[in-house]
Order: structure tokens, then C-alpha cells, then sequence
């Protein structure tokens, strides 16, 4: 397992498989909030359920309403559990900052640049502990992971 140092811009704990993009994703007309899945046609991902999963993409895109999207499906548990971004998004970090202020429910989100960022792998297992002073993410890669 490896320790990666990444900074937080949404405190809180997570942990499980990761969904990585290389496509960003507006959760505004692009995400189901009752079901968690990716409904915008033209995303790689269309049909995928992120609910639970640590979300890996370089940004999040589009409209300043995807924060309340991101925000209500935090509420109703379909959120990814965790957003680990390459650039910081000021949408993504709104939504998930409403959930916690609002609903006392965390998604952290991090940012983690190169060369750490392109290690994190499809199916890899992480572990995150995010707080206000930067956070830590446990990685197990897929080639490492005992189920």
C-alpha cells in the first residue's frame, strides 16, 4: 500500500474502489441523482453508477447548478464517496461543501497533481482521510489488492 499526499478542498473520510475518467463530467444534466448513474449520451461513461466509488477526473464541467445536483445526491446516498480531481473545480467543491454544512453528510474532495494523479487506476482500492490541513490517501493498486 502507498501513502500519496494530495490537498483538500472538502474535509471528510472515504474509502473504496475507484472510476476513473479522462473525461470530465457535469453532475447538472449529466448525473441521475436517484440512481447515481451517468446519464449523458455523449460522456465515455454513459449507464455507469459512480454511487459509492472514489471518482477520479481531471475537472469537473459545466453549470454552476451541478453543485445542487451534486449536493442532493450526496443526500440520498448516491453520490460518488469521494472526488479526486487534477485541477480544482469550484462547482464540485460548493455541492460537496452544501451537503456537509446542510445535511451533515460528507463527500471529500481532493486534488492530487501529477505524477501521483496518473497512478490512480480503475478498480485500484483507496482509503482517504482528508482535513484541513491536506489530506492522505491510502492506494492499493489493483495488482495489490487481497479481496
Amino acid at each position: 500500500m502507498t501513502v500519496i499526499g494530495a490537498r483538500t478542498l472538502v474535509e471528510g473520510e472515504a474509502e473504496g474502489l475507484v472510476t476513473r475518467w479522462s473525461v470530465a463530467l457535469s453532475f447538472w444534466g449529466g448525473f441521475d441523482v436517484a440512481s447515481g448513474r451517468v446519464i449523458d449520451r455523449s460522456h465515455p461513461a454513459f449507464g455507469t453508477v459512480v454511487s459509492g466509488r472514489v471518482l477520479v477526473m481531471p475537472s469537473g464541467r459545466g453549470s454552476s447548478s451541478a453543485s445542487s445536483v451534486l449536493a442532493e445526491a450526496i443526500l440520498r446516498g448516491t453520490a460518488p464517496a469521494a472526488i479526486i480531481l487534477a485541477m480544482a473545480d469550484p462547482i464540485i467543491t460548493v455541492g460537496a461543501i452544501v451537503a456537509r454544512r446542510l445535511y451533515g453528510k460528507s463527500c471529500p474532495v481532493l486534488i492530487c497533481v501529477p505524477p501521483h494523479f496518473d497512478h490512480l487506476a480503475d478498480g485500484d482500492y483507496l482509503r482517504i482521510e482528508a482535513r484541513s490541513g491536506g489530506a492522505m490517501i491510502r492506494h492499493a493498486a489493483l495488482s495489490q489488492r487481497r479481496d
